[in-house]
């Protein structure tokens, strides 16, 4: 199917590694031009090595509301339009209830949530111009809870609410704004998290048997390829939804 993103200038935060270099390389894939913005300026040319640098990259730290603005500046200068915002950056950061602090959890705000608003809010005018699309990415705990994360779950809770929120704000500019949620997929933070348990082994092999559909974690190209259809005008129609992308992990019965 052609998603018809030829030519797209398609921002990614986080877009270097894990879930976001699976959407930086579908996009590119689609013949999209992917924007990378990312801490790292090392890992962001990294990933565009990978697709043959048919993007391009902005280095910023998300957590700094200045360099929010500036990173959107950067973009509209290469390009001088924006046809799509994909937020994904974030981290989950295990700031929870009984041992955290008011810092720390603020902080994983920064980390997690305000760069989402802060992105959009400095993108929205190229948006509007270019009646382009807002994908979200976020994660199950905001529906089913994890333990041990309450930040990280207030952060995704308001993914979800601002998708929503968004969606009915810009209907009167015909910018459609989805969300992807993700349950259980292999990144190298998963990977990073995995093994850091007594037995890394037996922990992911108890984890996919629970996951409905093939008893198998998302790849990242299952993520990428929902986002660029939601970015694309084959889902023209589409706006205000949460796609889970998880193999059934958050919804089915995990005893099947």
């Amino acid at each position: 199917m052609d998603l018809q993103l030829k030519e797209k200038i398609i921002v990614v935060s986080g877009g270097a590694k894990g879930i976001g270099e699976g959407i930086v390389r579908t996009l590119a894939e689609e013949g999209a031009l992917p924007v990378i913005i990312g801490r790292n300026r090392d890992d962001n040319m990294k990933a565009l090595d990978q697709i043959q640098h048919k993007g391009n990259q902005v280095v910023a730290e998300l957590t700094n509301p200045d360099e929010c603005k500036k990173a959107i500046d950067a973009v509209a200068a290469m390009y001088g339009r924006i046809d799509g915002l994909v937020n994904n950056a974030g981290i989950n950061d295990s700031v929870n209830l009984e041992e955290g602090t008011y810092d720390r959890f603020m902080a994983s705000l920064h980390k997690n949530l305000v760069h989402y608003y802060l992105l959009a809010h400095h993108a929205l005018p190229y948006l509007i111009q270019s009646k382009g699309a807002i994908v979200n990415i976020g994660s199950k705990v905001a529906e089913t809870g994890q333990g041990g994360t309450s930040a990280y779950a207030a952060a995704n809770g308001g993914r979800n609410a601002l998708t929503r929120e968004w969606a009915v704000e810009l209907l009167k500019y015909g910018i459609r704004v989805n969300a992807v949620i993700v349950a259980e997929s292999y990144t190298p933070l998963y990977e990073k998290w995995v093994q850091t348990l007594p037995d890394p082994e037996a922990t992911l092999k108890k984890i996919t048997e629970k996951i409905p559909l093939g008893q198998r974690m998302t790849t990242i190209e299952e993520i990428g390829s929902a986002v660029a259809f939601l970015l694309s005008e084959k889902s023209s129609h589409t706006t205000g939804q949460l796609i889970h992308v998880d193999g059934g992990y958050t919804h089915l019965d995990r005893a099947l």
